[in-house]
C-alpha cells in the first residue's frame, strides 16, 4: 500500500516506529508535513501541493496532527478525503476530540461515565459553580490546554473561587470539574485501534502533582483493566469517531470516568511500558480497513 504519515516531526519517536512498522509490513510511506502543504480548492479535480510537486492519490493517510495546528492541519486532511484517501481518523472526529467541551457533551450523550463538570464564562459567581459541583476540591482547566498545562487544583472552597475569578480576568472559557481523590493521581491511559483496547497503562504524578501527564515528569506501568473500563474505552472513542486513539480514565468510586480523548496519543510511554507494538497494530488496521473512498464520517455531532 501506499501510505501518507502527516506530522510536522519525523524524528518524533512515535512517528519513526509507524514508518518503520509500516516498511517492515511491505508498504511504501511517505511523510508530510501538512503545514508546508497547498490545498487547490476545485470542484472537479481536489489536489494538494507538497514541495513543488502534487501529492499522489495514497491508499491511506495517518494524521498526526498537533493541538496548535488542528485548524490547518485538519483543512489539509479533508482535502486528502476528497481526494478519496482513507483517513485512519477523520477530519471531522479529531475536530470533535480538539474541542474539550464538545467530546466531552458527545460522551455524555452516549452515556460515557464521565466528572461532574460545569462550563463558564461569566466567573463573578464562582460560589455558584462550585455549588453545581459539590464544592471543593475541584479542577480547573482552560479549553485550550495540552500535556497538564493549563489544569490547575482547587484545594478549598477559597483557593478555588480564586482561580476561577482569576481566569474570568482574562477573558477566558474554563471547565471546572469535580476532583477525583480516590484515584491517588493515577490515570490508565488506553490505546483504542478500531473497536479494540490494544494496550493499557497506568500513569501516576510525580511527587506532589495531581498531574499525572508523562510530559510533566510522571511515571508509567503496565496495568490490567476490567471489562467495564475496557467498554469505556471503545466506547468513548466510538462516540468521537476516531479509529486510533488515547482514552485517559480515572477510577472513581462511580466507576471508570473519561478524562480526555486524545486523537494523536503518543507511543513511546505506552510500548515502553508494556512491550506491546502499537505501531504494528495500526498498520495492520488500516491493511484490514482501508479502502478508496471510505470516508464517510463516523458519530454524530
Amino acid at each position: 500500500m501506499k501510505l501518507a504519515l502527516m506530522c510536522r516531526n519525523a524524528e518524533l519517536y512515535s512517528h519513526e516506529r509507524i514508518v518503520d512498522a509500516a516498511k517492515a509490513r511491505g508498504h511504501e510511506i511517505s511523510v508530510v508535513d501538512h503545514l508546508r502543504c497547498y490545498i487547490n480548492i476545485t470542484s472537479l479535480r481536489p489536489t494538494v501541493r507538497y514541495k513543488g510537486e502534487e501529492l499522489p492519490v495514497f491508499d491511506a493517510v495517518i494524521p498526526r496532527i498537533g493541538a496548535s495546528v488542528t485548524f490547518y492541519g485538519t483543512a489539509v486532511l479533508r482535502q486528502l478525503e476528497m481526494m478519496g484517501v482513507y483517513p485512519v481518523n477523520e477530519s471531522v472526529a479529531i475536530s470533535r476530540s480538539r474541542d474539550k467541551l464538545r467530546s466531552l457533551q458527545l460522551l455524555a450523550r452516549k452515556g460515557i461515565g464521565l466528572p461532574v463538570t460545569v462550563f463558564a464564562h461569566r466567573t463573578s459567581q464562582a460560589d455558584e459553580i462550585l455549588d453545581m459541583i459539590g464544592g471543593a476540591p475541584v479542577i480547573i482547566k482552560l479549553l485550550e490546554g495540552t500535556q497538564g498545562i493549563g489544569v490547575v487544583l482547587g484545594e478549598t472552597q477559597k483557593a478555588a473561587e480564586s482561580i476561577i475569578q482569576a481566569f474570568g480576568g482574562v477573558n477566558t472559557n474554563i471547565l471546572v470539574q469535580e476532583f477525583i481523590k480516590e484515584a491517588g493521581g493515577e490515570d490508565i491511559r488506553c490505546i483504542v485501534v478500531g473497536d479494540k483496547v490494544v494496550a493499557t497503562m497506568k500513569r501516576k504524578g510525580k511527587e506532589g502533582d495531581f498531574r499525572s501527564n508523562i510530559h510533566r515528569g510522571g511515571t508509567a506501568e503496565k496495568v490490567k483493566i476490567t471489562p467495564q473500563e475496557r467498554s469505556t474505552a471503545v466506547g468513548a472513542a466510538r462516540a468521537m469517531g476516531l479509529n486510533f486513539c488515547g482514552v485517559d480514565l480515572l477510577r472513581s468510586n462511580h466507576g471508570p470516568v473519561v478524562m480526555e480523548v486524545n486523537s494523536s496519543p503518543g507511543l513511546e510511554g505506552i510500548e515502553k511500558a508494556t512491550g506491546i507494538d502499537v505501531a504494528d497494530k495500526l498498520i495492520d488496521f488500516i491493511e484490514k480497513n482501508a479502502k478508496p473512498g471510505k470516508t464517510k464520517t463516523r458519530g454524530k455531532g
